[in-house]
């Protein structure tokens, strides 16, 4: 899904993932779509490879589903690694999105799917919403025909 996103779009998206970082004491929190392209980050990121992160999020989803099917579910909406120190939370926010946070041991993971679980579905109707209206405009500006 080729979908641009605006200065206002952002605004809009960044408010949520604010409220993410700044109540639970995560590093930061990228937005990436299923295949596994940026579409935002908010926070410190800690000087890792972002784009490369996405990537493998996208395919861990994707390796999941597939384990997730053999076990007889729709899908695992969420993933969760933890690390000696650092840990990363991955939940998908409606069909097209993944939401990664990253955050150390000086925050609990109850906390971080507390604030998550608070501004998902929220989240996933901005989303929502802001990829339809782009996908019924054209890359010429035009609408495309009923």
């Amino acid at each position: 899904m080729n979908i641009i996103i605006t200065k206002e779009d952002l605004k809009k998206i960044n408010f949520f993932l604010d409220k993410v970082v700044s109540s639970s004491l995560a590093h930061s929190v990228l937005l990436i779509d299923r295949s596994g392209q940026l579409i935002t980050q908010y926070g410190n990121t800690l000087d890792i490879d972002i784009l490369s992160l996405s990537a493998l999020t996208a395919a861990n989803f994707g390796a999941t589903a597939e384990i997730a099917k053999i076990l007889g579910e729709e899908e695992f909406t969420l993933l969760f690694h933890k690390g000696k120190s650092e840990n990363v939370y991955f939940t998908a926010i409606g069909e097209h999105v993944i939401m990664v946070t990253l955050f150390d041991d000086k925050t609990s993971l109850g906390l971080i799917r507390l604030r998550i679980n608070q501004i998902a579905e929220d989240l996933s109707r901005t989303l929502a919403s802001i990829f339809e209206e782009k996908r019924e405009v054209t890359v010429s500006g035009l609408q495309r025909p009923s």
